[in-house]
């Protein structure tokens, strides 16, 4: 079974934009639960411009349940927020402080010496550490060297190719770096511009996929369709995958 973990950084951009405390990022979150989602994900950003730094300790206080942090481990706030509250997992995300989204995971060869010491010290304190990748089989046994336990594949090239009806080179190539992965004795994650559609097709192909962390696609069919229907619709992809 593959676990649902939902990114919540949209309901708090939705916030932000008007100011105040509505919507909820704590209540998103009991309703997602309800319905089905097995954790809950946060990516702050350094302007704070969707998820604050408050919103992670709040979340942290009411949760019963994973939460993943991502984010640039080099980002010094950051770095601390993590350290203070000690989530189950950190996902470690190249982004440049202006950067809009996640687009490319990390160059292991060149980010090795920085990565590493990062790594030990909060593996150290008890936090799963997984490292956004791309689909790269060689790049597997680099990332479990580095001390990391999982890998969440970025998923972004799949879902552009989904789009244009042609999946089957991708797919082959997420397979591949995921047997790689479960092969370096790592754990897979995946995520980025997963939907509905896609979701399925990626976990019936790609093996052993643990988690998969899903945001923008899910808050968006939410405003047609209600959050609550939404996550259970995800959740029931996820679970029943094989």
């Amino acid at each position: 079974m593959t676990y649902l973990s939902v990114n919540l950084n949209k309901i708090a951009l939705i916030r932000n934009s008007r100011g105040g405390h509505l919507p909820s990022v704590t209540r998103a979150a009991e309703i997602c639960l309800e319905a089905g989602a097995d954790g809950i994900t946060v990516h702050p950003r350094p302007d704070q411009r969707h998820i604050r730094y408050s919103d992670v300790d709040a979340l942290k206080a009411m949760l019963k349940v994973e939460l993943n942090i991502e984010g640039n481990p080099f980002n010094r706030t950051f770095l601390e927020v993590v350290r203070r509250v000690r989530p189950a997992q950190c996902t470690f995300v190249p982004d440049a402080p202006a950067q809009l989204t996640s687009d490319h995971g990390w160059n292991l060869e060149l980010d090795a010496m920085r990565l590493r010491p990062v790594i030990q010290e909060l593996s150290r304190l008890g936090i799963r550490i997984s490292l956004f990748v791309d689909p790269a089989p060689p790049s597997m046994a680099a990332a479990r060297a580095l001390g990391a336990q999982r890998v969440e594949l970025y998923t972004g090239p799949y879902a552009k190719e989904f789009g244009s009806g042609r999946t089957e080179g991708a797919l082959a190539q997420y397979a591949a770096t995921a047997q790689a992965a479960l092969d370096a004795g790592l754990e897979v994650n995946a995520g980025h511009d997963l939907n509905q559609e896609n979701l399925g097709p990626f976990l019936d192909q790609v093996p052993g996929v643990a988690e998969v962390s899903i945001g923008h696609a899910l808050i968006t069919e939410a405003l047609e369709d209600g959050l609550s229907a939404t996550v259970r619709r995800y959740a029931e992809i996820c679970h029943r995958s094989r």
